[in-house]
């Protein structure tokens, strides 16, 4: 068996959950076993959902009202005690990296954080992660009975097994015990804009931008078409952008409906990390820059003439 530990906000099933899902019916058909998740916590919709994307059974576990790694920890532990699974993978999120080093402690584990790739070779799990700031990858295998590892969100494609099909789903009373932590207040961010990882539309900058002050463009076209502003690791490390926007390797992994790439050359590491994008737009004056063969679209010229002038255009369309 595979169990993926599925993660949800506010009722909802995060997406980065249906695409590990849609991974590990990969795997499993490869290993010739089902897939199972476990989703911890009360009040989730659509779990009989996870069914379309491969998943046999879904074990919700309704115990935990709020996030609580100890009482996570010790829950996952009696239920991957209980199923005996030989693959246990979830999000290299920020739950995921508070949860899987304590549970592969518990059970034992051998475990690969921050993985960009899963695959099967001789009936055994291979984790491809970068090493040495993502100039190099590395694949890991494993010599323990039980294969644990975390993937980078959007590393993977969505990909639907079969639109009608329900996973069923087994509600489980496992208690956490007594518990020396509690959540006292989860606080939102400030920004109204979907985190990198999440959002549908992307606007990103490069070294080209020239300073933090021009990046003023790509948010005023980002505020038009409803987009979020990511950045390049060539600008982050020039001081344009601060860390949390890089996409890339070294920064986050994104799958957007639409990514728009300004001033960016298109460097392995920052290809790496937005590949899986629908429609790849570029804008670079230099018509020789990688980024136009991985691009849908390609715009040869100055970026900021053609970036203002495309929020220009576009506040006219949507204005009508």
């Amino acid at each position: 068996m595979i169990l993926v530990l599925g993660e949800h906000s506010e009722g909802k099933i995060k997406k980065t959950t249906f695409e590990l899902v849609s991974k590990a019916t990969e795997l499993g058909q490869a290993l010739n076993t089902e897939v199972s998740v476990a989703l911890i916590g009360k009040g989730i919709e659509g779990a009989e959902g996870l069914g379309t994307y491969g998943a046999q059974k879904v074990y919700h576990i309704p115990t935990l009202e709020k996030y609580n790694p100890e009482g996570m920890t010790k829950i996952l532990h009696t239920l991957v005690s209980e199923l005996k699974p030989s693959i246990v993978l979830g999000t290299a999120s920020p739950m995921g990296k508070d949860l899987f080093p304590r549970l592969a402690l518990r059970t034992g584990a051998g475990l690969t954080t921050d993985c960009t790739g899963l695959k099967v070779d001789n009936g055994k799990l291979v984790a491809t992660r970068p090493i040495f700031a993502g100039k190099a990858f590395i694949d890991v295998t494993y010599e323990t009975e039980i294969q644990m590892a975390t993937t980078r969100p959007n590393s993977f494609m969505l990909k639907t097994l079969s639109p009608d099909q329900k996973a069923q789903v087994i509600e489980k009373s496992i208690e956490p015990g007594e518990m020396r932590t509690n959540l006292v207040e989860i606080v939102k961010g400030k920004s109204d804009r979907p985190d990198l990882t999440e959002a549908s539309i992307i606007v990103s900058g490069g070294r080209a931008m020239q300073n933090s002050e021009n990046f003023k463009i790509l948010w005023e076209l980002a505020d038009t078409i409803g987009a979020t502003v990511g950045a390049s690791r060539a600008a982050v490390d020039s001081g344009y952008a601060p860390h949390d926007m890089q996409v890339g390797q070294t920064g986050k992994t994104v799958n957007p409906n639409l990514y728009v790439a300004c001033g960016i050359s298109g460097a392995i590491q920052h290809l790496a990390g937005m590949r899986t994008s629908k429609v790849i737009v570029a804008i670079n004056k230099d018509p020789e820059a990688p980024i136009f063969k991985r691009a849908t679209y390609g715009i040869t010229g100055d970026l900021f003439q053609i970036v203002p002038l495309l929020t220009q255009e576009f506040k006219k369309v949507l204005a009508e």
